[in-house]
């Protein structure tokens, strides 16, 4: 049996502004861009990955950057809301800076016994801020002007929207993941790991139809293997369930490993190591594009199909030089 999965490692959305995904998620929510690089799959397209300070697993936040990208739809077999976790006392701080940023944000009242508020991103998608009252420790990112002590500290969680959950409990189940309550039709599992992540909801709206993937959409969400032996471990168990699980892939930062859960989301088992340190040191993390070694022949082709963007907090830093 391999070791359970202790939590979240990052969630993969889409964007259809890479300029105004850069300053939201960096100015308003205060993450370090910690990768600026493509999509391995689509060149000609960037991949942005935001963290805390040094791009923790539990922390990375990542969009696929496509300008030409309608909105898209969401529905049942989707991720159909990204939570965050900030201490509880951090949630009035929070609501006052998503106001002053013209960003409107809703109290949705408690869940589960932890105050939560909700938000979207400039494309729509739907973000929660979880306040807990025990906050795991946070790496703080060097560019933001955002109080340590009120800092996102990473993931809560994420929510599946699901047609039911019959089938999805058992693989969160076998993944390590523990029913441990129900509130109306909202069905939360939690790794038993105190680790960033580690809660998993099913709301189960058997009336929607199947979303659309587009701008302001999840396209997956990832789990956390410790290292290459063990997501091999689980690729051998998954495969048995079975689940067409894909070939290991190379991310550069991380091995992959996918599969689609019964309800529809897809899945990913990404390792921990190497981590975003592996090509740029950790001062200077996201400031100039990282390609593949099999990509860098075509770099000054990628360059000029992709758009010019600018760091925020480095533009803020030349205006004050």
């Amino acid at each position: 049996m391999p070791q359970p999965i202790v939590g979240l490692h990052h969630v993969t959305a889409i964007t259809s502004d890479p300029q105004r995904n850069l300053d939201f998620f960096c100015e308003v929510l205060g993450l370090r861009l910690v990768k600026r690089t493509v999509n391995f799959d689509d060149p000609g397209s960037y991949h942005f990955y935001f963290g805390d300070d040094i791009g923790s697993p539990g922390s990375i936040m990542t969009f696929f950057a496509w300008p030409l990208a309608s909105r898209g739809r969401l529905g049942a077999g989707e991720t159909s809301a990204v939570a965050f976790s900030v201490p509880a006392s951090s949630l009035h701080f929070w609501e006052q800076r998503f106001l002053a940023a013209g960003s409107p944000v809703e109290h949705v009242g408690e869940r589960f016994g932890n105050s939560v508020l909700s938000l979207n991103d400039p494309d729509g998608m739907h973000i929660e801020l979880v306040g807990s009252d025990n906050p795991l420790s946070v790496v703080t990112p060097r560019t933001i002007d955002i109080p340590a002590e009120h800092a996102i500290r990473g993931f809560d969680g994420v929510t599946l929207c699901e047609a039911g959950f019959e089938l999805t409990a058992p693989v969160l189940e076998n993944m390590g993941f523990a029913r441990v309550g129900q509130e109306n039709n909202r069905i939360r599992f939690v790794s038993p790991a105190s680790a960033l992540g580690n809660r998993i909801d099913i709301l189960v709206q058997p009336q929607l139809v199947h979303g659309r993937t587009g701008a302001g959409t999840v396209h997956h969400i990832a789990f956390r293997a410790p290292s290459d032996d063990s997501q091999l471990e689980w690729r051998e168990m998954l495969s048995k369930v079975p689940l067409n699980v894909t070939p290991v892939l190379d991310r550069t930062y991380f091995h992959s490993i996918y599969f689609r859960e019964p309800g529809g989301v897809l899945f990913e088992i990404a390792t921990d190591p190497p981590g975003f340190a592996f090509d740029e040191p950790i001062e200077h993390l996201g400031e100039a594009l990282k390609l593949p070694a099999w990509l860098e022949k075509s770099r000054s082709d990628i360059e000029q199909i992709l758009p010019p963007i600018e760091l925020p907090y480095l533009r803020k830093e030349q205006a004050d030089a």
